[in-house]
Protein backbone atom coordinates (compact mmCIF):
# COMPACT_ATOMS: atom_id res chain seq x y z
CA UNK A 1 0.00 0.00 0.00
CA UNK A 2 1.11 3.23 -0.90
CA UNK A 3 1.71 6.34 1.34
CA UNK A 4 -1.58 8.02 -0.31
CA UNK A 5 -3.61 4.73 0.35
CA UNK A 6 -2.72 3.91 3.65
CA UNK A 7 -3.87 7.88 4.32
CA UNK A 8 -6.95 7.12 3.14
CA UNK A 9 -7.41 4.46 4.98
CA UNK A 10 -6.33 6.15 8.36
CA UNK A 11 -9.03 8.93 7.73
CA UNK A 12 -11.52 6.65 7.23
CA UNK A 13 -10.48 5.08 10.82
CA UNK A 14 -9.71 8.09 12.97
CA UNK A 15 -13.49 9.30 10.94
CA UNK A 16 -15.24 6.51 12.32
CA UNK A 17 -13.01 6.72 16.08
CA UNK A 18 -14.04 10.25 16.30
CA UNK A 19 -17.46 10.03 15.19
CA UNK A 20 -19.65 11.64 18.15
CA UNK A 21 -16.83 11.98 20.64
CA UNK A 22 -16.95 15.69 22.55
CA UNK A 23 -13.98 15.33 25.04
CA UNK A 24 -10.76 16.63 22.79
CA UNK A 25 -8.24 15.09 24.65
CA UNK A 26 -9.41 11.52 24.43
CA UNK A 27 -9.74 11.95 20.36
CA UNK A 28 -6.07 13.52 20.47
CA UNK A 29 -5.14 10.15 22.24
CA UNK A 30 -6.92 7.77 19.40
CA UNK A 31 -5.77 10.14 16.59
CA UNK A 32 -2.01 9.78 17.68
CA UNK A 33 -2.09 6.19 17.81
CA UNK A 34 -3.39 5.72 15.18
CA UNK A 35 -1.23 7.46 13.17
CA UNK A 36 1.47 5.86 15.30
CA UNK A 37 0.75 2.09 14.83
CA UNK A 38 -0.17 2.70 10.88
CA UNK A 39 2.48 4.77 10.17
CA UNK A 40 5.86 3.60 12.13
CA UNK A 41 7.16 7.70 12.88
CA UNK A 42 9.36 8.13 16.14
CA UNK A 43 7.23 10.25 18.15
CA UNK A 44 3.68 11.42 17.20
CA UNK A 45 1.54 13.32 19.65
CA UNK A 46 -0.22 16.47 20.15
CA UNK A 47 0.76 19.89 22.42
CA UNK A 48 -1.82 21.62 23.88
CA UNK A 49 -2.05 25.78 24.37
CA UNK A 50 -2.41 26.38 27.79
CA UNK A 51 -1.61 29.67 29.65
CA UNK A 52 0.10 31.47 26.86
CA UNK A 53 2.14 28.05 26.19
CA UNK A 54 2.51 24.34 24.19
CA UNK A 55 2.04 21.92 26.91
CA UNK A 56 2.10 18.49 26.45
CA UNK A 57 -1.01 16.04 25.39
CA UNK A 58 -1.75 12.96 24.15
CA UNK A 59 1.28 11.30 21.93
CA UNK A 60 3.17 8.01 21.39
CA UNK A 61 6.68 7.60 21.31
CA UNK A 62 9.91 8.15 23.66
CA UNK A 63 9.30 10.60 26.21
CA UNK A 64 9.13 14.10 24.98
CA UNK A 65 9.33 18.08 26.05
CA UNK A 66 6.84 18.83 28.33
CA UNK A 67 6.64 22.76 27.60
CA UNK A 68 7.26 24.55 24.45
CA UNK A 69 7.37 28.91 24.42
CA UNK A 70 5.31 30.46 21.97
CA UNK A 71 7.63 31.29 18.79
CA UNK A 72 10.39 28.46 20.20
CA UNK A 73 11.16 25.24 17.42
CA UNK A 74 9.19 23.85 15.40
CA UNK A 75 6.00 23.82 17.58
CA UNK A 76 6.13 27.35 18.48
CA UNK A 77 6.55 28.50 15.12
CA UNK A 78 3.77 26.64 13.56
CA UNK A 79 1.53 27.87 16.41
CA UNK A 80 2.94 31.53 15.67
CA UNK A 81 2.85 31.39 11.98
CA UNK A 82 -0.32 29.45 11.85
CA UNK A 83 0.54 27.23 9.38
CA UNK A 84 2.08 23.67 8.67
CA UNK A 85 5.49 23.60 8.85
CA UNK A 86 7.84 20.66 6.90
CA UNK A 87 10.94 20.15 8.79
CA UNK A 88 13.85 17.98 6.20
CA UNK A 89 16.65 18.15 8.59
CA UNK A 90 16.00 19.03 12.05
CA UNK A 91 19.34 20.22 12.78
CA UNK A 92 19.13 23.16 9.92
CA UNK A 93 16.00 24.74 11.25
CA UNK A 94 16.82 28.12 13.43
CA UNK A 95 16.15 27.46 17.45
CA UNK A 96 14.75 23.36 16.79
CA UNK A 97 14.18 22.36 20.27
CA UNK A 98 15.74 18.62 20.60
CA UNK A 99 13.79 16.55 22.80
CA UNK A 100 15.61 13.56 21.52
CA UNK A 101 18.89 12.99 19.07
CA UNK A 102 17.11 10.46 17.21
CA UNK A 103 14.51 12.73 15.76
CA UNK A 104 15.66 13.95 12.64
CA UNK A 105 13.06 15.27 10.24
CA UNK A 106 9.60 16.76 11.53
CA UNK A 107 6.32 17.96 10.59
CA UNK A 108 3.95 20.03 12.60
CA UNK A 109 0.14 20.88 11.78
CA UNK A 110 -1.55 23.61 13.65
CA UNK A 111 -4.84 22.43 15.44
CA UNK A 112 -7.64 25.15 14.90
CA UNK A 113 -10.51 25.15 17.09
CA UNK A 114 -14.24 26.22 16.37
CA UNK A 115 -13.43 30.19 17.41
CA UNK A 116 -10.40 30.04 14.65
CA UNK A 117 -7.56 29.85 17.28
CA UNK A 118 -5.47 28.07 17.74
CA UNK A 119 -5.69 24.72 20.50
CA UNK A 120 -3.34 22.43 19.50
CA UNK A 121 -0.63 20.95 17.14
CA UNK A 122 0.03 17.86 16.04
CA UNK A 123 3.91 17.01 16.14
CA UNK A 124 5.16 14.20 14.12
CA UNK A 125 9.14 13.81 14.02
CA UNK A 126 11.19 10.85 12.08
CA UNK A 127 14.40 8.97 12.75
CA UNK A 128 15.34 8.89 8.82
CA UNK A 129 15.79 12.90 7.22
CA UNK A 130 13.15 14.35 4.71
CA UNK A 131 10.52 11.78 6.02
CA UNK A 132 7.35 14.31 5.23
CA UNK A 133 6.22 15.90 1.92
CA UNK A 134 2.85 17.55 0.92
CA UNK A 135 1.32 14.28 0.98
CA UNK A 136 1.81 14.01 4.47
CA UNK A 137 0.58 17.65 5.16
CA UNK A 138 -2.38 17.74 2.86
CA UNK A 139 -3.37 14.34 5.03
CA UNK A 140 -2.26 15.53 8.23
CA UNK A 141 -4.31 18.43 7.72
CA UNK A 142 -7.00 17.00 6.93
CA UNK A 143 -6.73 14.77 9.60
CA UNK A 144 -6.82 17.19 12.75
CA UNK A 145 -10.13 18.52 10.98
CA UNK A 146 -11.59 15.72 13.26
CA UNK A 147 -10.44 17.60 16.29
Amino acid sequence: MNKIEMYKLLCEQIKSLTQGETDEVAKMANIAAVIHEAMGFWWTGFYRVKNGELILGPFQGPVACMHIPFGKGVCGTAWKQGETIVVPDVELFPGHIACSSESRSEIVVPVWNADGEISAVLDIDSRELATFDDVDKQFLEDIVKYL
